[in-house]
């Protein structure tokens, strides 16, 4: 009796930690991606959002930052580009 108690608990703990896998790991992973893509295929004149909650339109586009106009007055802020959150407009869509 005892080898099948420790099957059942080694089974047990597989089990657990593939669960923790398909509803952890792999849909963080897949946010990563998008993410990743959206960040990609930022373009000048899409309209952001960043983490923050500001919201502007992007001038310009270098290796890790960019440059948002947030007012018709022309403020320009450079901010990194992963602390955008989303692109609300795409240059395009205008």
């Amino acid at each position: 009796m005892d080898t099948v108690t420790t099957i059942m608990t080694v089974v047990m703990l597989v089990a657990v930690f593939a669960a923790m896998y398909f509803f952890m790991y792999r849909p963080q992973k897949k946010q990563e991606k998008q993410q990743a893509a959206m960040l990609s295929a930022l373009a000048v004149g899409d309209e952001v959002t960043t983490i923050g909650g500001i919201i502007g339109r992007v001038v310009r586009i270098k290796d890790e930052t960019c440059v948002i106009e947030t007012s018709k007055d022309g403020t320009k802020i450079r901010i990194l580009k992963t602390a955008i959150k989303s692109v609300d407009f795409k240059a395009e869509d205008a």
